[in-house]
């Protein structure tokens, strides 16, 4: 990040100049992941100095946790560039440098992105055999014909039938039961190994989607999502790099990390109409405490006639003219109540509490030796016992049950020997309440188990996420569920207060965040994205201010 400095010079536009000669709007930044720092970087660009980003934890990323290893990088959050044509984070990272190390194997064209291209799934059953590889193909060619149909529902406005409940897992798992049923060439012990397979495809997509069943996804909704065309890439040095190329512009002392949020008072000035007639803005700098006077939690704070008032943990206001908040869908949900005052608008608690977020784990195993064959590129768990269940939900003892997969990490001159696995919903919670130990002793039991290989050594290093418990999350990405739709999304971007309802100050509280994008949500390009669309907002506000303004007729 730069020093404090920010030049007032730095753009000539007319809206930069209109900034200079009036009182700076003051614009709070809650949350620097890559909606904040998105938001954050337009802002400045376009002339505004008086830009604070409050960060709860102490760093910057948000979703994005790269963890140094040796020689490699580990991605505990975002991993991939999903997509290259008219991505803005492939391009940052393009135009940075940071896929010039990116292995061909490491651009993956397949739906369900791995960690490499090259090699071959093992498909693992719980009796320790190996599914044979032209059995795996037949499944996966008759799965992504189904996969294909789902997307038909929103794509071509076909109506769901009431059989499938709305639901992307029911809908699947009764279309690909049935044709499995009716194949006369398939005996019953192929028949019950490919029901097994559903199972564990099901699992995967619920560990993409990060919802704890895919019977929670809305069928009629899924085909919104929008897929940019183009390979998936992994950034070598780490995805944090798109994170610093973000904030390498923004002054250092424009970020308050460690700063969590305990409300925000919107429409602050028009309830409260005492104004503290001494207070000036020429006085009032980056030094918040100053200009605003500390108060009590149980005291009114003063007014400098800024509608916001911004209540922080650590007792601090900060007034502001207009506030973006990019917190997670997981985190409104928990606090969406005690965030806001007043509180939300009725139809925008709705959208909060019927879109979805769930929570997607990885558990990195490191291993002194490779225990797989060259070829294998991930090691799938299949449990044949689970062929006629309709619902995977385990009691917490079972919670590795949930354990889809563990990946190979390629090239092993880069990562060693190292295997990454993944796990959703409430059973990445459970996962999440254990320690290491337990973690590492049931991983290694699971693989002895579908390897049919008892002398599996423990892995020497266990690290894994926790975003289902981080106070800060509260969960990975956000799923469009069962009941919602892309109009809650919208909803849920809608600023505060609303168009037309009300003669207060406009565009005070705006929302950023995957979860407000419609087409892009669950993506770090969406994040990015939903930033900068309300940072815009803002410009576009101001500048046509000022056009009125210059083009007020003298009297």
């Amino acid at each position: 990040m730069q020093s404090c400095e920010i030049s007032s010079d730095s753009t000539d536009d007319p809206l930069s100049s209109g900034l200079r000669t009036h009182r700076q709007p003051r614009i709070v930044v809650i949350g620097a992941g890559l909606a904040g720092l998105a938001a954050t970087k337009v802002l400045l660009k376009n002339g505004f100095t008086d830009v604070t980003v409050l960060e709860a934890s102490d760093h910057i990323g948000g979703r994005v946790h790269s963890r140094e290893h040796g020689q490699a990088t580990l991605e505990l959050g975002a991993t991939w560039i999903h997509g290259a044509n008219g991505n803005p984070v492939y391009h940052l990272a393009e135009d940075n440098g940071l896929l010039d190390h990116t292995t061909d194997g490491e651009r993956s064209v397949g739906r369900i992105s791995l960690y490499t291209k090259n090699g071959v799934s093992h498909y693992q059953t719980n009796v320790g055999k190996r599914i044979p590889k032209d059995l795996v193909e037949e499944f996966s060619d008759l799965y992504n014909e189904v996969y294909e149909l789902t997307q038909e529902f929103f794509q071509n406005g076909k109506p769901v039938c009431a059989e499938s409940q709305n639901s992307v897992g029911i809908f699947t798992r009764d279309v690909v039961r049935k044709r499995i049923m009716l194949d006369p060439d398939d005996s019953e012990t192929i028949k019950k190994l490919k029901l097994s397979m559903l199972q564990q495809y099901l699992k995967v997509e619920s560990c993409e989607s990060s919802s704890p069943s895919m019977d929670e996804v809305s069928l009629s909704e899924f085909g919104e999502w929008t897929e940019i065309p183009g390979a998936h890439y992994v950034i070598p040095e780490g995805f944090m790099k798109i994170v610093e190329v973000l904030a390498k512009d923004i002054p250092s002392c424009t970020i308050s990390l460690g700063k969590p949020v305990r409300c925000i008072h919107w429409n602050y000035s028009a309830q409260h109409q005492e104004v503290i007639a001494s207070s000036s803005d020429t006085n009032q700098d980056n030094n918040h405490n100053e200009n605003n006077l500390t108060c009590q939690p149980d005291q009114d704070p003063p007014i400098l006639g800024r509608p916001i008032c911004v209540e922080c943990e650590d007792e601090e206001w900060i007034m502001a003219d207009h506030v973006i908040v990019t917190a997670s869908l997981g985190v409104l949900k928990q606090n969406h109540k005690a965030m806001f005052s007043p509180s939300l608008p009725e139809d925008k608690v709705l959208a909060i509490e019927k879109l979805g977020i769930s929570t997607t784990d990885k558990i990195f195993l490191e291993f002194e030796e490779p225990f797989w064959s060259p070829e294998c590129n991930s090691i799938q768990f299949v449990w044949e016992d689970e062929a006629q269940l309709e619902q995977l939900v385990y009691p917490e003892e079972l919670w590795y049950k949930k354990i889809c997969c563990f990946d190979v990490l390629y090239p092993p001159e880069r990562y060693g020997y190292m295997l990454s696995g993944w796990i959703c919903g409430q059973e990445a919670l459970h996962m999440e309440r254990c320690d290491d130990e337990t973690v590492a002793e049931t991983c290694t039991e699971l693989l002895r188990r579908f390897t049919g290989n008892p002398d599996i050594p423990k892995p020497r290093r266990v690290l894994r996420s926790s975003w289902g418990s981080h106070p800060y999350i509260r969960g990975s990405y956000s799923f469009t569920g069962v009941g919602s739709s892309g109009g809650d999304r919208e909803i849920l971007a809608t600023p505060l207060p609303y168009a037309n309802s009300t003669k207060a100050p406009p565009l005070q509280v705006l929302f950023a965040g995957e979860a407000t994008h419609r087409k892009y949500y669950s993506t770090t390009h969406g994040a990015l994205l939903s930033g900068q669309r309300e940072a815009t907002h803002l410009v576009e506000m101001y500048q046509d201010l000022h056009r009125a303004q210059t083009t007020k007729p003298n009297m």
